[in-house]
């Protein structure tokens, strides 16, 4: 990504307009991407999704790094077997682990970040308050009819999902003060609010989980996660440099 902000083939710089595009299509890839990992873990898969999941093209995303493509082969190895049998095992396994309908000596996986960053591992606690305030404050609701706590892993992404869309929106409106404050949110929020518990969530649900595709997906969002914290940071160093050359 540094040389998509700042070099042509070659090494030759390129210009700020293509720099902005470059960064608006990076921020509408995370989008999608940040959407498709909030609709995996908030319920079980529909036959329709993982067949969609199944058909597309990762190659894009081939060499992002190492940990992400070890959870695709894991995905794309499971899925070359799927049956009619499928859906109904891979509900079963998000069940157990994701929906806490299992445990590993006491301890569930199910994907909040107060349930592996409270000591009693419970639902609502302090992270669960941060993670409100922080909707509230970027003035961002949950829809009606989702009883799901705030710190649900799914409506995290779903809240990286807004804020890419708001970097991008401030990037085409030419505000790169803007787009800069909506990176650093979100890269607060990333560090924060997601990595900060995600290797303990992991670590427990890998204990539960029997399905290659899921562990694969753990894999692959950690993976994910991690990448899409460089690129905002490449982002962020970015719109840094214009601001202060004044461009």
């Amino acid at each position: 990504m540094d040389d998509a902000l700042g070099h042509a083939e070659g090494g030759k710089p390129v210009g700020a307009n293509e720099v902005t595009e470059e960064m608006i299509a990076a921020c509408e890839g995370r989008a999608a991407f940040y959407d498709m990992l909030a609709a995996i873990y908030f319920r079980p898969l529909t036959a329709e999704q993982i067949e969609n999941i199944a058909e597309m093209d990762w190659s894009e995303y081939a060499d992002l790094n190492e940990l992400f493509a070890d959870g695709l082969n894991d995905m794309a190895r499971y899925l070359r077997k799927r049956n009619s049998g499928t859906r109904q095992e891979l509900a079963v396994d998000f069940t157990s682990a994701f929906a806490g309908t299992s445990s590993w000596k006491g301890r569930y996986a199910v994907p909040y970040e107060s349930v592996h960053t409270s000591e009693e591992g419970l639902m609502f606690q302090d992270a669960y308050h941060e993670v409100f305030q922080l909707y509230k404050a970027n003035h961002v609701a949950k829809a009606e009819g989702y009883d799901f706590p705030h710190d649900h892993l799914s409506f995290m992404c779903e809240f990286l999902v807004v804020l890419s869309g708001r970097i991008a929106e401030a990037l085409r409106a030419g505000d790169d003060a803007e787009a800069l404050r909506q990176v650093n949110v979100s890269r607060a929020f990333l560090a924060d609010h997601i990595l900060s518990w995600f290797d303990t969530f992991q670590d427990l649900a890998l204990l539960l989980l029997q399905t290659r595709f899921y562990r694969g997906i753990l894999k692959v969002s950690k993976g994910f996660f991690l990448e899409d914290a460089e690129l905002l940071q490449s982002i962020a160093v970015e719109l840094e440099g214009r601001l202060e050359a004044g461009e």
